[in-house]
Formats: C-alpha cells, sequence, structure tokens
C-alpha cells in the first residue's frame, strides 16, 4: 500500500473516531439532561398528567402555579436562604482551611507529618451516622439546635479536602518557589498567603464546586438539628414530598427550584474548574 493510501486511511479512521466520539458525548449529555428536563415536565403541569399515557414530553402552563404552592406550603425561602448561606460558608471555609493544612503536609518538615496525615485520612472510614448522637448532644449544650452554627462549625473542615489538596500542592507546587521566597525574607504565613494560595486556585475551586453541592445535597443531619420553621432545602422538599398522597408536580417544582442554584454555581466555577482538571493533567 502506498504512502498516499496509507495516509488517506489513517485519516478516514480518525475521522470516525472522531465521530464516535461526538456522539458519545452527545449521548451521555442528552441522558443527564433527561431527568432534569422531565422534571420540569412534570413540575409546569398537575398531578394527573404522570398517569398520561403517552407520557407528556414538553411542559405544560402550570408551572409559575406549582411554584406559588411551594412559596406557599413551606417556607422555600428562608430555606434557600439557609442553604446558600451554609453551604457558601462551609465551601469557603474548606477550601482555606484544606489548602492551609495541605500546604504543612505537603511542604512543612515537622515530627509527626506523616502520621497526622495518615490519622485524618482515615477518618474518612468512619459512617458520618456513627458521630450523629454525640455530636448532637454537644449542639444541646451548645444551644446551637434549630441554628446554622450547628451545620457550619461541624463542617468547617474535612478530611477529603486536606488529602485532596495535599495531594495537589505536593505536585503543583515547587519546593525551589519556596525556598527563593524564604531567601526574599517571606515568612511562612507570607508564603502560604502569596505563594501558596496562588499556585492552589485551580484545585480549591474543583474542591470549593464538590464542597459547597455536597453541603447543599445534605439532608440527613440539618433534618436531625434544624426545626421545620427554619429548615435547609432539602428539609423543605422533604417536607413537601410528605402527605398521605403524594403531589409530585409540587415536589418536582421545589426540586428545580433547589436546583437552580447549583446550575449557577457550576456556571460560575465551571471555567475554573475545568481549567484545574486540565492543568492537572498536563503536569500528571
Amino acid at each position: 500500500m502506498s504512502t498516499r493510501h496509507r495516509t488517506a486511511s489513517r485519516a478516514r479512521g480518525g475521522s470516525t473516531a472522531r465521530k464516535l466520539t461526538y456522539l458519545t458525548l452527545v449521548a451521555v449529555a442528552f441522558f443527564s439532561a433527561l431527568p432534569l428536563y422531565y422534571s420540569v415536565v412534570v413540575a409546569s403541569r398537575d398531578n394527573s398528567a404522570l398517569a398520561d399515557v403517552p407520557p407528556p414530553l414538553f411542559p405544560g402552563g402550570n408551572l409559575l402555579a406549582n411554584v406559588s404552592r411551594v412559596f406557599d406550603t413551606v417556607p422555600f425561602m428562608l430555606a434557600l436562604l439557609n442553604s446558600v448561606l451554609v453551604s457558601g460558608a462551609i465551601a469557603i471555609s474548606v477550601m482555606f482551611f484544606s489548602t492551609m493544612a495541605g500546604f504543612a503536609f505537603a511542604k512543612l518538615r515537622f515530627r509527626g507529618n506523616r502520621a497526622l496525615l495518615v490519622l485524618t485520612v482515615a477518618t474518612m472510614m468512619v459512617p458520618t451516622q456513627l458521630g450523629i448522637i454525640p455530636l448532637y448532644l454537644l449542639m444541646v449544650k451548645l444551644e446551637w439546635t434549630g441554628s446554622m452554627y450547628a451545620l457550619v462549625v461541624p463542617a468547617l473542615i474535612n478530611a477529603f479536602g486536606v488529602f485532596f489538596m495535599t495531594q495537589y500542592l505536593s505536585r503543583a507546587l515547587p519546593t525551589e518557589l519556596l525556598e527563593a521566597g524564604r531567601v526574599d525574607g517571606c515568612t511562612t504565613w507570607g508564603l502560604f498567603w502569596h505563594v501558596v494560595l496562588p499556585a492552589a486556585r485551580p484545585a480549591a475551586a474543583v474542591l470549593g464546586m464538590l464542597t459547597f453541592m455536597s453541603a447543599w445535597n445534605d439532608y440527613f443531619w440539618p433534618l436531625v438539628v434544624l426545626t421545620p420553621e427554619n429548615p435547609t432545602v432539602q428539609v423543605a422538599l422533604s417536607t413537601l414530598a410528605a402527605g398521605y398522597v403524594s403531589d409530585y408536580a409540587l415536589s418536582l417544582a421545589g426540586t428545580a427550584l433547589g436546583t437552580l442554584p447549583l446550575v449557577i454555581v457550576f456556571a460560575l466555577l465551571g471555567k475554573q474548574v475545568i481549567g484545574g482538571i486540565m492543568q492537572g493533567a498536563v503536569k500528571g
């Protein structure tokens, strides 16, 4: 086979591979977005639409009415505000303290460094449910039950964030750069603020988005420690779904409202997240 034929064959093979890749991505995106789209379809109709055969494929005209019923049934605006404040505070705190701890574990040398890191990672193996009772008793003693402090303070830092930032900084932050900063007279805090934080920004964006989503979707602990009059989004959604007969149109209208802030956060941080992933891939 001549060189020209081999080149043309490789070109056709590459074109076919690209088409298959794009088709796969389109299929994944379609099936990922389908549940969200169908929840909007049901949220825009009445409860009887679920029994229609074939099922409805396009939104109806009851979306605004169902959204209004959501706000009339539960204090959903308060729940949204509580979830935004709690998730935002937790995400910012975890990013900052995890970066600080990751810098210490990755680049500072002190006695017990590895043992403390192993102990921190080992706490990830303990189920959260095992600590619910003592944590609740502590909140009662502090008189924090029913308040947002009970959600924010126990989650100010987590083991996953520490491990994630330690792994990232150990590869992404050159030791020579820190040594150059020390030669220039920079303190450890100055190194963290002026060198470590800018270098950790891509990974911190990824960690912040993951932490925000985790805190936003948390249901069990807010259900235990909060009151129905002062809920988060997930607790309010569980109230919407309660009842002898489930009103799916009402529940999915609340779900669509509760998902909207996550979409906004991803739209704001998506570029940083993708940049962090690509930067990590190049460095790896």
